[in-house]
């Protein structure tokens, strides 16, 4: 964005309330760090689209090379030349200050997938090809980075949380569900504004491609599926504070771990209320004001990341 044009629009974008609503209980360190991440994640999808809908193949790849690399070795990239990879080393540097190394190298594992499955996404944009439902579920659990944004409930919590515990059905179900809602109430938002720009990747797209629904059938769809991950998840709640109160087994270390979990779990909740608020509040999916539906009037479209 442009100077000018950050000052006109990215407070309204509401990119730091957007974490800030999610991660309640967060000391100001970690937020901070969340919010900074969180607003280069959006600025990191919009040059990826733009390097989509410009056909710049290979700042791609340039620009995913340096990622990658970026989170292995975040010091080493702070001064980079793109100041969108010295941006996520700065962030990366800060998210790892927080808890063990052991949840260091898993946010990273999920990540390298996160960028992986950014990749996937370019190329079907750029060759027109709209994933089965099937496909674009599974894809859109990495594009959406939903294990990312569950990772960070922890450093929210306070603690890193062992295997037995974010992999127990319970925390899990919870987890996959506050996700699936994000991001699938993301894709009813952003519809508009991606069939305006002829795209491909997206809930809505899919089910109009495969399995032959309307337009108006498929935005019913799409919020039927919306709606079922609220039900639902109201269910798997109730489990997984089940579970988080079973932790509690008169230890001092139970009565932490039980309190962490259910930290992390009506944080889950706080997804789906702030999520709503944010696609109706920011600036981002407020298509009908723009003067090309397609492209958001803060966005550069400049050759940005290509020499």
């Amino acid at each position: 964005m442009p100077a000018d044009k950050v000052e006109e629009y990215a407070d309204g974008l509401c990119y730091t309330d957007l974490m800030a609503g999610y991660y309640i209980g967060a000391t100001d360190e970690v937020l901070q760090a969340i919010a900074d991440y969180s607003a280069w994640f959006f600025v990191w999808d919009d040059r990826h689209d733009r390097d989509i809908v410009h056909r710049r193949p290979a700042a791609w790849r340039r620009l995913r090379s340096c990622l990658h690399a970026a989170l292995d070795s975040p010091r080493t990239h702070l001064h980079h030349e793109d100041p969108l990879v010295a941006g996520f080393a700065d962030s990366v540097v800060r998210l790892y200050s927080f808890l063990p190394r052991t949840w260091n190298l898993r946010f990273a594992r999920h990540f390298h997938q996160v960028i992986e499955a950014y990749d996937r996404e370019f190329h079907n944009r750029t060759e027109g090809v709209v994933p089965t439902v099937e496909e674009y579920l599974a894809l859109r659990r990495f594009t959406f980075a939903h294990w990312i944004w569950t990772d960070l409930l922890e450093p929210t919590a306070g603690r890193e949380l062992p295997d037995r515990v974010r992999k127990h059905p319970a925390y899990r179900r919870a987890a996959l569900l506050s996700q699936e809602f994000a991001a699938w109430y993301n894709d009813l938002c952003s519809l508009p504004k991606e069939l305006a720009g002829d795209e491909v990747h997206n809930l809505g797209i899919s089910l109009i491609k495969h399995e032959g629904l309307t337009l108006e059938e498929a935005v019913n769809e799409v919020r039927r599926r919306v709606e079922k991950c609220v039900s639902d998840f109201l269910v798997a709640e109730k489990d997984a504070l089940r579970f988080a109160d079973d932790l509690a087994d008169g230890t001092v270390s139970g009565k932490e771990l039980s309190a962490a979990v259910q930290a992390c779990v009506c944080n889950m909740r706080n997804w789906f209320s702030t999520v709503y608020w944010f696609h109706h509040e920011s600036g981002r999916y407020m298509v009908d004001s723009w003067d090309d539906r397609s492209t958001p009037p803060y966005v550069n479209n400049e050759a940005a990341g290509e020499k």
